[in-house]
């Protein structure tokens, strides 16, 4: 069998060896080796092999009754062989049960671990190794939780901070706060745009700057991109450093310094890298600051016409209505949505995500979201084309589909000026004036061929309160619903509404 190399731990929290000492009804005594709380374990092991490297990955609390002790070991070399190879493989700890077969632990087995460094722990008689071993893994859940809490809490201030005024400085604020670390947001020519947390260590930027240069892409001497690592890890002393690339080739990069790396250190900080990602990603292309122009404008009496142009990608859009599968959106859903579909323009409704997107960028699928979307139109056309992309998101959420489209291909309806379609509109549906909800029922109901089941799933309605309500139409109209002359008039008013 060959002989491991690099410890193999697992991707879980490893245990404080004093969190295991302190446990009472354990009633554990170190007496050899480094002081526990320099010592983690990952997990336990009982064996009674001679050689118990074979069986080690690392990191384990080897656990032992010395039954594989020979009657003649007494202080000679056989203890010194065996710790040795413990400390070879990995081994982090060595427990050592008392009765039923020694009293005592050998006085060679201590020097031997206090020589070799290995800390070693004296196991009563009423504990068991299977008492130790649940006790190991019980511990390790509990640091799991708190890790988990940790991440989720760190997640949401965050989230929190991107939404302030000053969003960068108060993310990087928040991720120096809940790493108890330094930040620096580097830009694309290696300069400090930004920073936050306690006064590092000497020499601590200028060993950030240097690790940045390792995840930033540049060209090379071709021309071509060259691939950079997205993250990367160094030390200085004993501080810990981090560097994140953000935007893939925005050239922006986020270091962290730390005086301990603990395990959900990593993922803190890259969800602070992707949400600095978003926020430099508009600083980068200038976007941003049109998009802001824009809704100056607007506010100050603009048309919509005149300010689309500052939005760019040409004068056709498209209007895109969204319901995550469970639950209602958030802010952090909403943004990724919106990446998702290739625009920043989102709009975060109660339950509905609307997002405007370029006409030359076609809508997809998203994993987790119900879509429906308009048909492409120009801005003075993009009420109609939200009221689409309403009906379309409806007709996907009834029929179960993750994309609708509204049908925009010419009909009948180009056969008859708008103005007199509008007017009979108006004329034929005056009776269901009075009852919005009656108009949007008959039209959701039309639109699915007359299903009670589909209709209130589109309206979130009971299929009982879908049947009073055209009832109710079909009297207030006077008509039979029944005839399909009588819905594909109904129909073509109601597409003119």
């Amino acid at each position: 069998m060959s002989e491991p190399t690099t410890p193999a731990v697992p991707p879980t929290p490893p245990v404080p060896l004093s969190a295991l000492l302190a446990r009472e009804d354990l009633g554990l005594r170190q007496i050899a080796g480094p002081p526990a709380p320099d010592t983690v374990i990952h997990w336990a092991h009982t064996s009674e092999m001679a050689d118990p490297y074979p069986y080690l990955l690392g990191g384990e609390l080897l656990l032992t009754a010395g039954v594989h002790v020979p009657e003649a070991a007494g202080a000679g070399a056989y203890f010194e062989d065996y710790v040795s190879r413990i400390v070879a493989a990995g081994g982090a700890a060595l427990g050592f049960g008392l009765a039923p077969v020694h009293d005592a632990v050998p006085r060679a087995l201590v020097a031997a671990c206090e020589a070799y460094g290995l800390p070693l722990l004296e196991v009563p008689p009423r504990t068991t190794f299977s008492g130790v071993a649940r006790a190991v893994w019980q511990l390790m859940a509990q640091a799991r939780l708190a890790e988990l809490r940790r991440v989720t809490e760190a997640q949401q201030s965050l989230a929190a901070a991107a939404s302030r005024p000053d969003p960068v400085p108060s993310v990087l604020r928040q991720l120096a706060q809940r790493l108890s670390a330094h930040a620096l947001l580097h830009g694309p020519d290696g300069t400090v745009i930004a920073s936050a947390g306690r006064a590092p260590v000497p020499g601590t930027q200028e060993a950030l700057r240097k690790l940045t240069a390792v995840v930033r892409p540049y060209a090379g001497p071709a021309g071509t991109p060259r691939e950079a690592p997205t993250s990367a890890t160094d030390a200085l002393g004993d501080t810990q450093l981090a560097a994140y690339a953000l935007g893939g080739s925005s050239g922006f990069v986020l270091g962290v310094a730390t005086r301990r790396r603990e395990p959900a250190d990593h993922t803190i900080a890259s969800v602070a890298a992707v949400l600095l990602s978003l926020l430099t990603g508009e600083h980068q292309s200038g976007a941003g600051a049109a998009r802001s122009s824009a809704l100056v404008r607007l506010l100050l009496g603009a048309a919509p016409a005149e300010v689309a142009g500052l939005l760019g990608d040409g004068g056709r859009w498209l209007v895109v209505h969204a319901r995550p599968e469970n639950g209602t959106p958030d802010p952090v859903g909403a943004t990724a949505l919106g990446a998702g579909l290739g625009s920043p323009l989102i709009d975060l409704d109660r339950d509905v995500v609307r997002v405007l997107v370029p006409a030359g960028r076609e809508p997809v699928a998203q994993p987790g979201w119900t879509l429906g979307v308009g048909a492409p139109a120009e801005p003075a056309d993009w009420p109609s084309a939200d009221a689409q992309a309403a009906r379309a998101l409806a007709r996907a959420r009834a029929t179960r589909a993750p994309l609708v489209r509204h049908d925009a291909r010419p009909g009948l309806t180009e056969l008859v000026p708008r103005a007199d379609a509008e007017e009979h509109a108006r004329a034929l549906l005056a009776p269901l004036a009075a009852g919005p909800a009656l108009t949007e029922t008959l039209r959701t109901w039309l639109s699915l061929h007359g299903s009670w089941d589909r209709t209130a799933v589109a309206l979130d309605v009971h299929r009982n309160t879908v049947r009073q309500r055209i009832t109710r139409c079909a009297a207030l109209l006077d008509t039979d619903l029944d005839d399909p002359d009588v819905r594909m008039e109904l129909w073509f008013a109601l597409r003119h509404h």
